[in-house]
């Protein structure tokens, strides 16, 4: 049992950090997907600033891979998920989410960020 759980620790050292290694070298500028925002994704967050537009309300969508809390604590998973901000009025103020939000003992990197239209 104690060889099992060294071999077990061993795959999960070395999944995090290939995605450590994937992240940095993927690392950047995202498309935004209305047109009025620039979205900076970094390694474990992201961060959008939108020009006013009259009304329309946006959510920052981050797609993270990594270990997260999938339920109550101590249920874990690895694999990926979503964080979406807070709904936002565009006002030219910078606008962020982060993947480490996710439950205590979260390690994980952003893949993918872009703005979307907020449709509740």
């Amino acid at each position: 049992m104690g060889k099992s759980l060294g071999i077990a620790a061993t795959v999960a050292a070395m999944s995090v950090s290939g995605l450590g290694l994937a992240a940095v070298a993927g690392s950047g500028s995202a498309q935004a997907a209305p047109q009025d925002c620039a979205v900076t994704r970094g390694v474990f967050d992201a961060s959008a600033v939108c020009g006013a537009d009259g009304g329309t309300n946006y959510v920052l969508h981050l797609d993270c891979v990594g270990l997260y809390s999938s339920g109550p604590f101590p249920l874990y998973a690895i694999g990926s998920y979503k964080v979406l901000s807070y709904p936002f009025t565009p006002s030219g103020q910078t606008i962020s989410a982060g993947c480490t939000g996710m439950g205590p003992g979260v390690f994980a990197v952003a893949t993918n960020a872009y703005v979307e239209v907020y449709n509740p």
